[in-house]
């Protein structure tokens, strides 16, 4: 039982960070288009630099995802091995 809740909080994790990723970029993309909208046609030369590059994800979410695999670890649902992979995962290479 104790590795069926492992793989169910695992799995839990995995989609959460997925669907907060997912929210995040589509929140950023409906900004952009109506920033574009809202703006008058810009100049070529203004449009290069109008275009940000692209940016790192949130740290607030970063280190709420952390918090929450603290927890599950805290609980004894996932091991050392299992948090360090997802911990990698979250923060990226």
């Amino acid at each position: 039982m104790p590795g069926l809740l492992r793989g169910v909080a695992r799995t839990a994790v995995i989609a959460g960070t997925a669907t907060s990723v997912s929210n995040r970029v589509s929140r950023r993309q409906q900004g952009r288009w109506a920033e574009q909208q809202g703006s008058a046609a810009p100049s070529a030369q203004a449009a290069s630099y109008a275009e940000p590059a692209p940016a790192s994800p949130d740290m607030t979410s970063k280190i709420e995802q952390l918090k929450q695999l603290g927890e599950l670890k805290a609980q004894g649902i996932l091991t050392e091995s299992e948090f360090e992979a997802q911990k990698r995962t979250i923060l990226g290479p």
